[in-house]
């Protein structure tokens, strides 16, 4: 009878997500399926037959209404992130999130050989976002700002207020209505994309590290490695070592 005995590690918790990062994840994640969802109807509507009279059976302005109501809290959730990117904790900050030397990249090229081709002896152990998540969720917060642009592009056009006004030079940005609508279209399906491999990613790890990675995004706490917790806050776990 073959038994597998795991390693004991030594685990601290730590706090790393902060309740505002909390907020904006999840208000963030239902947007983008709510605009996702409806953004596929409007896109190509379907064809439903009725015989109620048409004020009864107003589906298609209630799905375009759902669409710019996420659409605002969409934007403005996402501007409040890009503040807090400035103001939050070292694990919000942008400097997790941009390459800035040979060291990320390098970090990058092992997590894509651990996560991706399954590659022993290639763990980049991180408190925070590892540097490829950190990386990919920049690129992501570009595709927020290209949807942003050319949603509010195309409602420009349709509305008299003067937010979606302040976009009316955007169409010529791109090149006319066609292609921006064209390129909103696209950063959909990015989305949709990243929101499958996000989900992938978030329960692989939590299940090859155990370190809780879906529940700190409810609580904020992780579980680290006490030599990862050496290695990234020496300062503070030489001050608990005096306690």
């Amino acid at each position: 009878m073959d038994t597998t005995y795991s390693k004991a590690h030594l685990l601290r918790r730590v706090f790393v997500w902060e309740l505002p990062v909390r907020y904006y994840h999840w208000i963030n994640a239902l947007c983008i399926l709510a605009l996702i969802a409806t953004g596929i109807i409007i896109g190509n509507p379907p064809a439903i037959m009725t015989s109620r009279e048409a004020y009864a059976s107003y589906w298609f302005g209630t799905t375009r209404f759902i669409h710019f109501a996420a659409a605002y809290i969409f934007f403005f959730n996402f501007i409040f992130r890009l503040y807090w990117g400035f103001v939050g904790n070292k694990y919000a900050r942008w400097n997790q999130f941009i390459p800035t030397n040979a060291k990320f990249f390098k970090d990058m090229w092992a997590i894509l050989k651990s996560d991706i081709f399954m590659t022993r002896g290639f763990q980049v152990h991180t408190i925070g976002h590892n540097r490829l998540a950190g990386f990919i969720y920049f690129l992501t917060f570009i595709a927020f700002g290209i949807q942003c642009l050319t949603g509010f592009g195309l409602y420009s056009a349709m509305s008299d207020w003067w937010l979606p006004n302040l976009f009316s030079w955007v169409p010529a940005l791109f090149g006319g209505d066609f292609m921006m609508r064209l390129v909103h279209h696209w950063a959909m399906w990015f989305f949709i994309l990243f929101v499958v491999v996000h989900v992938y990613l978030v329960f692989y790890h939590d299940y090859v590290e155990g370190r809780g990675e879906i529940s700190s995004m409810g609580g904020g706490w992780k579980f680290v490695d006490e030599e990862v917790f050496q290695k990234n806050h020496p300062s503070e776990a030489k001050q608990e070592n005096k306690k």
